[in-house]
């Protein structure tokens, strides 16, 4: 199998990649499995190599449709669409948001289009695609209405996919992503970033600066149950998604405060304190718009995983990331 993950120098394609090595195997169209035979890892900045030569890095822009059309070809069977910008970056800046986050998905669909092979498509979209006056729980069918630009981009991007697959030229999954948490390494331009800011900084001895209320809500998500879903997402048969090919993934629904107290109770008082309560308008309002609480049977019923709790995820993250003191 010829597998393109874009956004491949990012953490959750690395991983994705590392995950789809070890399980050696995919299911194709047909239903049968086969094995892994290259993973291109695309991004505009180089990604990191690996031992592996199964890993191909290739570094672009993938709103070049030239540089789309060198990446994906007859041969490629699988695309796990996960390079974006994000959401605090998109609202500042409308015209890249809205070449990446759209336009270049776009482009991407059409090179799968001009495949004729009705390669899988993975998307990775958001649940802020929804916003405004929201029922007390969302489903997967709740209307779509986004209240910032990254939203709107993200949603647009869903109907596209739903058409191109409707036609045929491909075969697309839309994962909605909860805000994804812990993330390692720095802060990015995310309106979330400061949800993994509230743990990863603390561990690290690091003030972090919470932006909203204590009882501000997120739904949430760890990294290695994502990969997981993205991989589920991939592997389901067509016929399950039924009228919609969007699935949102079954997150976790806590609040800043909840977040904070699970800190104390997994890494202690002194790790808890190291957060300092700061409110930034900006942010407050965009995650204000975001729901927070999810009827997840859906995703559940087709296999998805889903985590516990939030020590759980913190858990998660001090074995994966944090390197024990020597």
């Amino acid at each position: 199998m010829h597998i393109v993950i874009t956004g491949g120098a990012g953490f959750l394609g690395r991983r994705l990649a590392d995950r789809l090595l070890s399980r050696g195997t995919l299911r194709t169209r047909d239903g049968s499995e086969a094995p892994v035979g290259r993973i291109a890892l695309v991004d505009v900045v180089t990604p990191a190599s690996s031992a592996d030569p199964r890993i191909v890095p290739l570094t672009g822009d993938i709103s070049d449709p030239a540089f789309l059309a060198s990446v994906i070809g007859p041969d490629t069977t699988s695309v796990f669409h996960l390079a974006a910008v994000v959401s605090g970056m998109a609202e500042t800046d409308f015209d890249l948001g809205m070449r990446i986050n759209l336009d270049a998905t776009r482009g991407l669909l059409d090179v799968c289009r001009a495949c004729a092979t009705q390669p899988r498509v993975v998307f990775t979209s958001s649940v802020a695609v929804y916003g405004g006056d929201m029922p007390r729980t969302v489903l997967d069918s709740t209307a779509l209405n986004p209240q910032t630009s990254y939203g709107t981009q993200k949603a647009m991007a869903e109907l596209l996919i739903g058409d191109y697959t409707r036609r045929g030229f491909i075969d697309g999954r839309v994962m909605r992503l909860p805000t994804i948490t812990v993330r390692p390494g720095r802060p990015n331009a995310a309106a979330s970033s400061f949800a993994s800011g509230l743990v990863r900084e603390p561990l690290n001895g690091q003030e972090a600066i919470c932006p909203v209320a204590p009882d501000a809500r997120l739904w949430v998500l760890s990294p290695s149950a994502v990969v997981e879903c993205l991989i589920a997402g991939h592997e389901l048969a067509p016929a399950l998604f039924g009228a919609s090919r969007a699935v949102n993934l079954p997150g976790l629904s806590v609040s800043a405060g909840e977040m904070v107290s699970a800190l104390e109770r997994v890494a202690g008082r002194q790790a808890a304190e190291r957060v300092r309560w700061e409110r930034d308008p900006r942010i407050a309002r965009m995650v204000a718009s975001w729901p927070a609480e999810w009827d997840t049977s859906r995703a559940t019923s087709l296999g998805f995983p889903g985590v516990s709790s939030f020590d759980q995820i913190i858990r998660d993250y001090m074995r994966d990331e944090l390197k024990p003191a020597r």
